[in-house]
């Protein structure tokens, strides 16, 4: 028998117990032994749950008992999670954590405490949820040289994004709807301003190169300024608004961005609607090989914990995870990332704006809607982000009656 003590009683937390509950039998075949939770330390009671007679609220016993040999921390957070993670995997117990913050920061230290010992740091589910992505860059993947991951990471914007268009509703109306759905939180900032994402597309981007990378060196933008408007130009040009992750390396050079993209049709994420997520990594050999399922939830993040944990326990005294360099990767500067936008003007004379225009950015084929009659929206020449937002800016200076209304790079 191997006993587990699991941090935190929240979504995932007692996902984690449903799924042993529900599926105890299997899950034991394939670990090739009995795993019983032993502790689940929780600062709450939970009156009337049976969880209550293995409920603590210190992490002392825990640590302190040599019976448990695996510790899932389920918890959130950088603190107290780095303290319980890194003081459990110091006393040889392996650690399975679903925690993206944690992980995003302290991953290549973490990992490199766990080779130390010769056990494991497992954290699947901190990038995507129930799907496997972790493994399969760690294992199946290992002969390539990966120089491409992008990826539709967050549920949540991805179901804002998707009602939005489908049902031409605003943003706050379907942030609300996400949020009475329990897709969002009360607080829905991580999401929509794409930190969540962004600290996902760390992990994997570290995991891919073998570096740290920081996810504060990694440029982020959220959904908030995408409008009806947004939408119906998108359409107009036969394209999908999606917030997207992305990590690229180009003649030994990394750059990385979280923003909205517009994508076309047939791109392979233009189709991952609702809650999905998807995730395309692109190799040197295999060339592209594509991740989708629900990104989020409680029980689809429980199954990815429960699967690391059956990994932790075949492997008790065996590290199998792969670990990053502790050395920071310096991510290219985002002034020197190619790029393309759409823009939107708006104007009050056409003829004059579209001059003004031409000037900087050379011929564009302008858009216009029947429904937003005063103002127009073009696609730029591939170019830089530097070299993009000084034309922009000369067009502010240079002009006047322009309104820049929104811009989206394009993909």
């Amino acid at each position: 028998m191997v006993q587990i003590a699991v941090l935190g009683y929240g979504t995932v937390g007692s996902g984690v117990l449903e799924v042993f509950k529900t599926n105890g039998d299997s899950i034991n075949k394939r670990a090739g032994k009995e795993i019983k939770v032993k502790y689940v330390l929780d600062r709450r009671e939970f009156p009337g749950d049976p969880v209550s007679s293995i409920l603590v609220h210190d992490i002392e016993p825990i640590l302190a008992d040599p019976e448990i040999q695996v510790v899932v921390e389920v918890m959130g957070g950088v603190e107290p999670a780095y303290t319980f993670v890194k003081r459990a995997l110091l006393d040889g117990k392996s650690v399975v954590t679903s925690n993206k913050e944690l992980v995003a920061k302290h991953g290549a230290e973490l990992l490199k405490i766990a080779k130390e010992k010769d056990i494991n740091f497992l954290f699947e589910a901190s990038v995507g949820g129930g799907i496997p992505i972790i493994r399969p860059l760690n294992q199946s993947l290992t002969a390539d040289e990966i120089y491409e991951i992008t990826g539709i990471l967050n549920g949540t914007t991805n179901f804002i994004l998707t009602k939005m268009k489908e049902e031409g509703l605003p943003f706050e109306t379907v942030l609300k709807e996400a949020q009475e759905k329990g897709y969002a939180e009360r607080n829905p900032e991580a999401d929509i301003e794409g930190h969540d994402a962004c600290r996902k597309i760390a992990i994997l981007s570290s995991l891919a190169f073998g570096m740290q990378v920081d996810y504060e060196d990694i440029y982020t933008e959220g959904i908030t300024a995408i409008s009806q408007a947004d939408m119906a130009y998108a359409a107009k040009m036969d394209r999908e608004i999606k917030l997207v992750a992305m990590s690229k390396k180009q003649d030994n050079e990394v750059w990385a961005r979280v923003s909205p993209l517009l994508l076309r049709m047939d791109h392979p994420l233009s189709t991952v609607h609702g809650v999905f997520n998807a995730i395309l990594v692109k190799g040197n050999v295999i060339g592209d090989v594509m991740f989708y399922g629900k990104g989020a939830g409680k029980l689809p993040t429980a199954s990815a914990v429960v699967a690391d944990i059956v990994d932790a326990v075949k492997h008790l005294e065996r590290n199998i995870m792969s670990f990053w360099s502790t050395k920071k990767m310096e991510l290219l500067d985002s002034y020197y990332a190619p790029t393309q936008y759409f823009i939107r003007l708006g104007y009050t004379d056409f003829s004059t704006a579209i001059k003004q225009v031409e000037s900087l950015f050379g011929n564009i084929h302008s858009i216009q809607l029947e429904d937003y009659k005063d103002e127009f929206g073009f696609i730029t020449h591939e170019s830089t982000e530097g070299e993009i937002q000084e034309k922009l800016d000369q067009l502010m200076d240079g002009s006047s009656g322009l309104e820049i209304r929104n811009k989206i790079r394009v993909e």
